[in-house]
């Protein structure tokens, strides 16, 4: 005889086995695993690896941000563009790295994305569990890392540089790379912990902090 304690865990596995599926398509369409480069004159070559997943929506719908931060158990909302008066979207970011190796790869993994994008997944997945074993730190391995990087989500929403200056980062710091044709998203300035990779500190939106 069933308790009403074990009805009501088998309802709250039963609801989360029909929310997983809505997140998986949802991102499929809103959402993107890319890796930028970001300036670090810190390191030896004066730039990082940044790993990113992040979902966008109109402040009118953050309740799906919410939803999708909740069963992640992870990650930050925030304004797209604090103090702008025509931008009204809110974005859900996931920056740490323990964070993306052990919630939301294992997540898309076990629901997988059905479009193109689940192309950038694995590569995004591949590169993430690369870092984390210590092979961007050496300087081959950051070049075939950013290597990699530098080829994904070629759209995006993120300042996007032309080949020749991409082709000028890769060949200045990595000299035996030979990027394909195609943009590269870079961030200008350091922010956060780039030891941890942790979520970079950037203005929430009022109340979305975890």
């Amino acid at each position: 005889m069933e308790t009403a304690g074990s009805e009501n865990a088998t309802g709250a596995v039963n609801q989360q086995e029909r929310l997983d599926p809505y997140i998986a398509g949802f991102v499929d369409g809103e959402g993107s695993f890319h890796v930028a480069l970001q300036r670090n004159p810190s390191t030896r070559c004066r730039w990082q690896l940044v790993p990113e997943f992040r979902v966008s929506q109109d402040v009118s719908r953050v309740q799906v941000l919410e939803a999708i931060r909740e069963r992640l158990g992870c990650g930050a909302l925030r304004e797209n563009h604090r103090g702008s008066a025509n931008d009204r979207t809110i974005v859900f970011v996931v920056r740490r790295r323990s964070d993306l190796l052990c919630k939301v790869i294992p997540f898309f993994e076990r629901n997988p994305l059905l479009s193109c994008k689940s192309h950038d997944f694995l590569v995004f997945a591949d590169i993430v569990r690369r870092m984390s074993e210590g092979e961007h730190l050496d300087p081959d391995g950051f070049e075939r890392l950013a290597a990699r990087a530098v080829v994904m989500n070629g759209g995006g929403r993120y300042r996007r540089v032309h080949r020749s200056t991409e082709s000028r980062i890769l060949r200045d710091h990595m000299p035996s790379t030979a990027p394909d044709s195609g943009a590269v998203k870079i961030w200008s300035d350091l922010h956060g912990d780039m030891q941890s990779q942790a979520e970079m500190p950037w203005p929430l939106a009022p109340g979305r902090q975890r």
